[in-house]
């Protein structure tokens, strides 16, 4: 089945490169979400000066007058600079391009799309690893791909300069190789406590685990699924449970102090994240409370739902390039339809898919469940519908929505016999042809 999906893996990562280019070339420079923050935190480091974050970093007037002004060059972008709290490890991996090509953002953008394409490979190396364990066939995780290949604010954050490219890329990472070391979880009585795992696949996570800590708040999510994991699989077998967890633990931890202690020093007790000084900084940005005193709470309700759904399909630029009405309301009616038959596909026996077992479905749902609550908690004070955050679950996402699309195939004889490869192009060939329709149709012309 491996083999099978990879062979007709190729023609999906070579349109992700193609789109990754054009996205990358032809949108207007800084027309991207955060994007002079993030480039303005690596001229930083390139002018070998270490970004700290300061109350002078956030100027919300002047930054919707630029907006506005659509980034006429003859404003400034280097005002932009409120992520400089952010851990470092995606700005230095970017600091060698931006010196050889000059500070060029196009370069940068498109180091964005070599990561995405890693990040892609190693998505669906997880798929297909489990589909082998839960006897699926090798169309779920070509439809998984695809879809998180070609959902079009997807590939536009990763043709621009952020580093939720190398989060994305290692939590990708770290879901294979769990998935890869969950078999070796049930230890001999005897064995001796240790701070590294006697595995390949679990000193490869460990070593995943530790470069989250240094690349974005997000990328902790994985860090905390891998523990509820770890709590759900070994929970009647304390020993085995307290030795797994200190295995997996102590290294990242050791890492992750480099940093907090870092912005301990810097920023102060106990702001070890640095996030208190930039919300701090953020003075002028509309909280969510002051939103619901203007427009009430059920209207806010309403505005969050419907600008979270359009925003994770697709609500381009600096959130004003929208998509036309029907543009959503056909993606709204394929997403119920994908809810519908997810959910069938768990509550019919022998109508869908086969569950995966709970050590594999656990930290797929803790990772959605967690990304949810961070969304949840970072709206409850300010004003930030942009369903781009939850692409740190986009692996679970992904996978739920090829389960949706194959139970209704499923239930047709007909149609299950087509070729195998056949229902990941025909997704791909539609989200291949919205992400053109935004770009050449709706970004463009706008921005």
């Amino acid at each position: 089945m491996e083999e099978l999906s990879r062979r007709y893996l190729a023609p999906i990562l070579g349109a992700y490169v193609v789109l990754g280019i054009l996205f990358s070339l032809m949108v207007p420079a800084w027309e991207a979400p955060d994007e002079p923050a993030h480039y303005n935190y690596v001229r930083q480091l390139a002018q070998w000066q270490f970004p700290v974050m300061t109350n002078d970093d956030y100027d919300q007037a002047y930054q919707s007058e630029v907006i506005g002004a659509d980034f006429d060059p003859a404003y400034s972008v280097e005002p932009f600079s409120y992520e400089d709290y952010q851990p470092p490890l995606y700005y230095l991996i970017q600091t060698p391009v931006f010196w050889l090509a000059g500070g060029e953002l196009k370069a940068m953008r498109l180091f964005g799309v070599f990561l995405g394409v890693v990040t892609l490979y190693c998505a669906w190396l997880v798929f297909s690893r489990l589909s082998v364990l839960a006897g699926w066939g090798p169309a779920v995780p070509l439809l998984a791909t695809a879809f998180y290949a070609f959902l079009p604010q997807h590939l536009s954050i990763q043709s621009s300069v952020n580093n939720d490219s190398l989060a994305e890329l290692l939590i990708a990472l770290g879901l294979l190789f769990l998935f890869r070391d969950l078999d070796s979880w049930q230890p001999a009585p005897d064995q001796p406590f240790s701070v590294w795992p006697s595995t390949r696949n679990g000193r490869w996570l460990v070593v995943v685990l530790s470069l989250c800590l240094l690349t974005k708040v997000t990328a902790y999510l994985l860090i905390l699924a891998v523990g509820i994991t770890i709590i759900a699989t070994l929970r009647w077998n304390w020993p085995a449970m307290i030795r797994k967890g200190f295995e997996t633990f102590t290294v990242p931890f050791l890492v992750g102090c480099l940093w907090w202690v870092r912005n301990l020093f810097v920023y102060g007790w106990p702001d070890f994240l640095g996030i208190e000084a930039h919300d701090l900084a953020v003075v002028g940005q509309l909280t969510t409370a002051e939103w619901v005193d203007q427009i009430s709470a059920g209207e806010a309700g309403r505005r969050f739902l419907q600008t979270t759904f359009r925003s994770f399909w697709g609500q381009f630029g600096w959130m004003e390039v929208v998509m036309p009405r029907w543009v959503y309301s056909i993606l709204a009616v394929f997403s119920i339809l994908v809810l519908i038959g997810f959910i069938a596909a768990r509550i019919l026996p022998g109508r869908g898919l086969a569950r995966l077992p709970k050590p594999l479905a656990t930290p797929l749902i803790s990772l959605f469940l967690l990304n949810l609550a961070l969304y949840l908690a970072y709206n409850i004070s300010f004003v930030q519908h942009q369903g781009r955050y939850f692409f740190s679950s986009l692996v679970p996402i992904s996978l739920a929505v090829s389960i949706g699309i194959w139970f209704f195939i499923g239930q047709n004889k007909t149609l299950k016999q087509l070729p195998d490869y056949f229902w990941g192009y025909l997704l791909s060939t539609g989200l291949i042809g919205l992400n053109l329709l935004a770009l050449f149709r709706f970004i463009i012309p706008t921005l």
